[in-house]
């Protein structure tokens, strides 16, 4: 799947994906300002599976699903992954097969392990950050996020760090990890699930999230389903609803009368 450069619309990658009656970018376009709101995409086989036992990934989802991945770039302040990912797949996080600004890019790096070279590092005026926790780890014109202590970085650290900065909309693009560690922490408030057709048997799991014995806990949010042009299907999950302290008015309201 080439990620050939293009500058298509809203409109455009709507039709291309999912129809023009559906706006999955809605709720980013009217979320709240007085706090952050954070959204989890991730692309899956039927099986759950993100890679091959051998770690081959390329590509599991069709060309529609990186429209809509480009899509929600454009919509977001700030995309975050990993420094896993950073190692594995060196993205480069930029809006290239739509129309829009390319949002800050940030890297979740405990350890200082990313390379200054990492492509999601260029300097081409979008902000980039890393969130560690030593001072004096990020590569020169980079911005450093020092959040002390020892471990994993707490996920509601990190997003009161990126708002307190002016980064309101946030994707979490991956790893797999790091989306299970935000999704544990409550962070999240909109996860979208692309499933593409096709079973792999075995490999890196798209989910790894703390269990839940029993079965009425368990979370169900409310969900639409959109099946792309070319058979991959999108699940977008909004995972506040329900939850009557945590949803914003608009937000809640669009989905209600859907």
């Amino acid at each position: 799947m080439p990620e050939q450069d293009s500058h298509a619309t809203d409109a455009e990658i709507k039709r291309r994906t999912l129809g023009d009656d559906a706006d999955v970018f809605a709720p980013l376009r009217l979320a709240a300002c007085h706090r952050a709101y954070v959204i989890a995409q991730l692309g899956q086989s039927l099986d759950g599976r993100i890679a091959t036992v051998t770690g081959e990934s390329r590509y599991i989802n069709g060309s529609a699903a990186l429209d809509h991945l480009h899509g929600i770039r454009a919509h977001v302040d700030a995309v975050l992954v990993g420094v896993g990912t950073v190692l594995a797949d060196d993205p480069q996080l930029t809006v290239r097969r739509c129309a829009g600004q390319s949002p800050a890019r940030v890297v979740l790096d405990p350890n200082g392990r990313v390379p200054a070279g990492a492509r999601c590092f260029a300097a081409d005026g979008a902000r980039r950050l890393l969130v560690t926790r030593k001072r004096g780890r990020a590569p020169e014109g980079v911005e450093e996020i020092v959040v002390e202590g020892e471990g994993v970085i707490p996920p509601g650290a990190v997003v009161e760090a990126l708002f307190r900065r002016g980064m309101r909309r946030i994707l979490i693009e991956g790893g797999a990890r790091t989306i299970s560690h935000f999704m544990d922490a409550d962070a999240v408030d909109r996860l979208h699930v692309l499933v593409a057709p096709l079973i792999i048997g075995a490999g890196r799991l798209a989910l790894d999230l703390a269990p839940e014995p029993v079965l009425a806990r368990a979370r169900r949010p409310a969900t639409r389903v959109h099946v792309f042009a070319d058979g991959d299907v999108l699940f977008d999950c909004d995972l506040r609803q329900g939850r009557a302290s945590d949803v914003d008015n608009e937000t809640g309201r669009l989905f209600a009368s859907r």
